[in-house]
């Protein structure tokens, strides 16, 4: 049984209140994509040290973790409109100030972390306002494709924001470029100022209780009465936990190891990055196309397995064809099992907690791939980095099966 009923394929594209949203959270998402390849680059450049390289992925993904509920407690709280726009700004004034930095040769280590800081901030508090004002637009028949077209334009924005960077690198250089990267953010927020949708049109009104941390918490007592919501919960952890952000983490070495004697590695590796970022582009807008999967816990739990498969399968192979067509499979399977379950959290989810009950899927989504480069340094080192994806590729097919069955016993009592 579907958690939603059907709704006219592509119809969020031809709402004139949705289609300009969508674009603008792609593009906003290329964007934080392009600053990551000319920053990173950059800091690299000037300071040469691993554990900058280290901070940068824990400053991107623990703010999520920490402070991903409440987060959702102030959209429920305030207007989204609002919030996203705040977070936009945010962005935008990081990559004024890295272009400051670059242009004045002032850039320090400190100065650095801290853009790195805000800039995870600012990702954190855009996304479960993000999610609510998906509700407002959508209603809550047409949620689950809304929630679908996002993540695969904000896929398009990761596929095409190293690209464009690249781009910008090569012809206006790391100051002119990531002074042009401001203008991804100017879209979505200027058609923010401009709808009438605050996230909370359709659903709970404001609430007025009062927001902290440490009550934003509370509503994890709430949600673990919630069987399906805690088996999305579930999976979205495993996912981060056992792949996460190891394979682009990782890429580089199969890179290497799939590189043909004589053959260019740089194009190898290129081409890895290019299949992973492919599949959850088409598998996006072919599950969008086909509606062969609907929002049900099955479907969460199927796709969740097939990306663990599919991740094992790249793991072992040795062939380079076959590993771009496993990556193709690994980025179907993956967009397919994280905007079903982010679906099945909105549509379960208590209205009047809504927020914060999507600011709890932030936490075990993106926040537990804080932990992706634990995985990646302590067994890449005892086991080498192809185990190290087969193994978390099995853990997570192993684990995802068992979830399901854990919902459907506990649907039967």
């Amino acid at each position: 049984m579907s958690i939603a009923g059907r709704a006219p394929r592509f119809a969020v594209l031809r709402s004139w209140k949705t289609a300009p949203y969508l674009v603008g959270a792609g593009m906003a998402m290329m964007g934080d994509n392009i600053e990551h390849v000319i920053t990173y680059l950059v800091l690299w450049q000037t300071f040469h040290s691993p554990l900058l390289v280290g901070f940068q992925l824990i400053s991107h993904w623990l703010p999520f973790l920490l402070l991903s509920v409440y987060a959702g407690a102030l959209a429920e709280r305030f207007d989204c409109r609002r919030i996203i726009q705040f977070a936009q700004i945010l962005f935008m004034l990081v990559s004024l100030c890295w272009g400051i930095l670059f242009l004045t040769g002032t850039l320090q280590l400190w100065t650095a972390c801290v853009l790195l800081v805000v800039h995870g901030l600012a990702g954190c508090l855009w996304g479960p306002a993000e999610q609510m004002m998906l509700y407002d637009f959508a209603g809550r028949e047409q949620l689950p494709s809304a929630v679908r077209i996002n993540a695969t334009f904000r896929s398009l924005g990761i596929l095409c924001g190293p690209i464009v960077g690249s781009v910008l690198l090569l012809t206006a250089g790391p100051i002119g470029g990531i002074f042009a990267n401001v203008v991804f953010y100017v879209p979505i927020t200027v058609f923010l100022a401009r709808t009438r949708f605050t996230g909370h049109t359709r659903t709970a009104p404001f609430s007025t209780g009062r927001v902290s941390l440490l009550t934003s918490f509370r509503v994890l007592g709430t949600v673990r009465r919630h069987r399906v919501i805690v088996g999305m919960l579930i999976l979205a952890a495993l996912a981060s936990v056992t792949i996460g952000a190891v394979l682009q983490t990782a890429m580089p070495v199969f890179g290497a190891l799939l590189t043909p004697p004589g053959a260019d590695g740089d194009l190898v590796y290129g081409g890895l990055l290019f299949a992973l970022g492919l599949g959850g582009v088409v598998g996006g807008f072919l599950l969008e196309a086909t509606g062969w999967v609907r929002a049900t816990p099955a479907a969460a739990v199927v796709s969740s397995v097939a990306f663990g498969g599919f991740a094992m399968l790249f793991a072992f192979t040795g062939s380079y064809p076959l590993a771009l067509l496993a990556l193709v499979l690994t980025g179907v399977s993956q967009i397919t099992a994280t905007s079903t379950g982010q679906a099945i959290v909105q549509l379960e989810a208590p209205p009047a907690e809504r927020g914060r009950v999507l600011g709890a899927y932030s936490m075990f989504g993106p926040g537990m791939q804080t932990f992706s480069g634990v995985t990646v340094g302590v067994l890449g080192t005892v086991v080498g980095v192809p185990p190290t994806v087969a193994i978390g590729g099995t853990v997570l097919a192993v684990g995802a099966a068992a979830t399901g069955v854990l919902i459907r016993r506990r649907r039967a009592r």
